[in-house]
């Protein structure tokens, strides 16, 4: 008896045909650990099964006491019937599986998932030697790998090769054993063993590997599963092969299989990099339509597009998309939006979205603040940013290097000078964030932009005590601030530990050092400045010293300068243009300067420059230095005069756009501007209408022009 009960026990449910509303839950064998006993329980709702299982077996022998048989007379029969049937147990326990499906939640039909089967979970003793023999082979060198695979413990079966092909981390000894196995030809290969390979090399990003395998894949008749062409398009994104991975995404298409929710992402987020909109924007509402439900890194990625963009109706509509889903925005997602928001210049917007975050019960990490910080420092919102600052310290939020050295920076731009110290005295007390070189680089620049020489030296000895390096940034914000102050024995003495410290000195910091010396009142120090420039850029001290040459001609002057300028970088060209035109006029070169803006101008420095329509001519110098303005001034009021004396016809208002600087350290150009029109007499004023500007009617310039021309002292 103990014999036939570990075998298998049947037992059969009858439900009557009228109770058709209870759900039959058990339409195949269950099975338990092969320790334990099997109980096999099948039911059925057919009448003939019903009329059968209520009559009693004709094999089985009554007991002698048949009103009350014992429990051994009521197990023989059963034994000797159900339970020795070996054909019938085979039967029972060769059906197939069934799906069980919750009547509550239907199911989707939007993804046919064409994945690789997962085989049943079986115990495998061998595992632990097979993982250490996979330990061995990751560690071993190129040369060592062949000997290392002869120890191979166990034969390699399938499951045997696809656990060491599953535990191996380099993605090169994957591939050398992928290869070993396809040349034992034990087993044919399988779809599952090309994925768990190219997964591998998706780590190494080696995707043009990856397309090999998948181009053998074709050509030997292995099915691509969706696993297949998820691995392949998102290793194409993450080695910035986006045409690859479009390809491969309609390659899918053409096959009929229908992509998961990390390919729909995947693919959406290649289409946002290469700024194919509407290609976004097709893919989504088809996956929404065939029923997908995006998930928070979808609109992640919609968000991150239409943020780069500057593209606000998109951002909004990411944001109704996601109300109308039912879609929980979590912390992710609402850094995406913020940062989109900041690039779409609505901080106002911004500041309700942080809001809404968080009344939904979210916690703002360090990025999230430090988006927040860079939209109002971007916005110039003072007031909010410092109010920002109070909520972190009394709630508690998370602080790192980059948020304290962003809202420093936020501080220099909007000229918070007291604040920037406070959270500067946070970190030196903070545990966690004490400054590095780029909080002293934002305190430098602070420093700097206020001409605050004193407390920049102080700094900088400060960072020498502590160890602290100049970064290239530091070194350009405090020779700048020195040389306003005319402190060149600092800046040199500045300069000099820069260069002892390896700070590779760029084309902003000549720059700078150009525009130091272009405000040098005295050779000696003009001198000094050139000495230093000259150990970072000696072909731009050349050409300074080619231009105070009174025998250098115009074709000279005009090679070198191109030379110059062909060898800088794009960003400081024009600078470096302004401040050669700002030392031919603080030494008195007044002709050269005009030469080197006419040069500017040939060679696109100054695209802007002149704006001419029916009823205005303007002159906008907002990219100018001083004294590049000064030039322009000069070089246009000798033009209009010229066009006055040959009387062509003239608009009514003439404008000349100089700019409104908002800075609280920002003098621009209109004190300058004003001083100079004042010294020409010229009929220009101040706009009240329009900040930054200086107009003069045609009426008004006609006469300056009649009562200069018998003294003519316009160059």
């Amino acid at each position: 008896m103990a014999a036939s009960l570990s075998t298998a026990l049947d037992v059969h449910f009858t439900i009557p045909k009228s109770d058709t509303k209870r759900p039959i839950f058990f339409t195949s064998p269950i099975r338990h650990n092969p320790t334990k006993k099997r109980l096999a329980i099948s039911c059925t709702s057919s009448t003939s099964e019903t009329s059968s299982s209520t009559k009693p077996p004709q094999n089985i022998s009554e007991s002698p006491s048949s009103k009350n048989p014992s429990l051994s007379d009521q197990l023989k029969p059963l034994s000797a019937t159900t339970l020795s049937t070996k054909d019938h147990q085979a039967q029972l326990l060769s059906r197939p599986k069934s799906t069980w499906v919750n009547p509550t939640r239907p199911k989707r039909s939007v993804l046919s998932l064409q994945r690789q089967k997962k085989s049943l979970y079986s115990y495998n003793p061998q595992i632990r030697e097979l993982k250490l023999f996979a330990k061995k082979l990751s560690g071993s060198g190129e040369d060592e790998f062949e000997s290392v695979l002869e120890t191979i413990p166990y034969p390699p079966t399938r499951e045997n090769a696809l656990l060491i092909l599953n535990s191996l981390r380099p993605w090169q000894k994957t591939l050398l054993f992928f290869n070993w196995i396809k040349t034992q030809n034990v087993f044919p290969m399988e779809t599952i063993f090309y994925n768990v390979t190219m997964k591998s090399l998706r780590y190494g990003l080696q995707f043009d590997i990856i397309e090999e395998l998948a181009n053998e894949m074709v050509s030997d008749e292995i099915q691509l599963d969706n696993i297949t062409y998820s691995t392949i398009i998102t290793c194409a994104k993450k080695c910035s092969r986006f045409d690859k991975a479009v390809e491969w995404f309609e390659r899918m298409y053409k096959t009929g299989l229908m992509p998961d929710e990390v390919t729909y992402s995947a693919i959406l987020d290649v289409y946002a990099k290469l700024g194919k909109v509407e290609e976004v924007l097709s893919l989504y509402e088809r996956g929404v339509a065939s029923g997908w439900k995006p998930d928070p890194i979808t609109f992640s990625v919609l968000a991150k597009m239409f943020g780069e963009a500057g593209d606000y109706d998109g951002i909004r509509y990411v944001l109704q998309e996601m109300k109308s889903l039912d879609v929980q925005p979590n912390l992710v997602v609402y850094n995406t939006l913020l940062e989109a928001m900041g690039k779409a210049g609505k901080p106002g917007l911004a500041r309700s979205l942080f809001e809404e975050m968080v009344d939904s019960g979210l916690t703002p990490n360090e990025k999230t603040l430090t988006a927040l910080a860079k939209i109002y420092g971007k916005a110039r919102w003072a007031k909010d940013a410092m109010d920002l600052w109070e909520r972190m310290k009394s709630n508690n939020w998370p602080m790192d290097f980059i948020l304290y050295n962003t809202l420093l920076n936020m501080c220099a731009d909007l000229g918070l000078v007291e604040e920037a110290e406070m959270l500067f005295k946070d970190m030196k007390i903070s545990e966690k964030c004490r400054p590095d070189s780029w909080t002293f680089t934002a305190m430098l620049n602070i420093y700097g932009s206020g001409g605050n020489a004193d407390k920049s030296m102080e700094l900088f000895e400060e960072m020498s005590k502590l160890g602290i390096g100049l970064n290239i940034m530091g070194c350009t914000c405090l020779v700048q601030c020195l040389g306003k102050a005319r402190r060149i024995d600092d800046l040199v003495r500045v300069f000099n530990v820069a260069i002892d410290g390896g700070v590779k000195l760029d084309d902003r910091f000549c720059g700078c050092l150009l525009s130091v010396a272009s405000l040098c009142d005295e050779s000696e120090d003009f001198t000094k400045v050139l000495a230093c420039l000259k150990q970072a850029n000696p072909k731009l001290v050349a050409f300074v010293k080619l231009i105070e040459g009174e025998e250098t001609s115009f074709e000279t002057l005009k090679e070198e300068f191109r030379a110059v300028v062909r060898d800088a970088a794009v960003e400081t060209r024009r600078p470096f243009c302004n401040c050669l035109i700002d030392i031919c006029r603080k030494r008195d070169l007044h002709g050269r300067a005009h030469e080197l803006l006419y040069l500017g101008t040939l060679y696109g420095l100054y695209p802007d420059l002149h704006h001419k329509t029916v009823k205005e001519w303007s002159l906008d110098v907002r990219s100018l230095s001083v004294g590049a303005a000064l030039t322009a001034l000069e070089e246009w009021m000798g033009t209009l005069t010229k066009f006055v004396q040959r009387d062509e016809e003239l608009p009514e208002l003439f404008s000349a756009h100089t700019g409104s600087g908002t800075h609280k350290f920002s003098q621009g150009l209109a004190n300058s501007f004003d001083s100079h029109v004042k010294k020409l007499a010229a009929p220009f004023r101040q706009s009240e209408e329009r900040a930054g500007h200086f107009v003069a009617t045609r009426e008004d310039l006609v006469t300056w022009v009649q009562s200069r021309i018998p003294s003519s002292v316009i160059a």
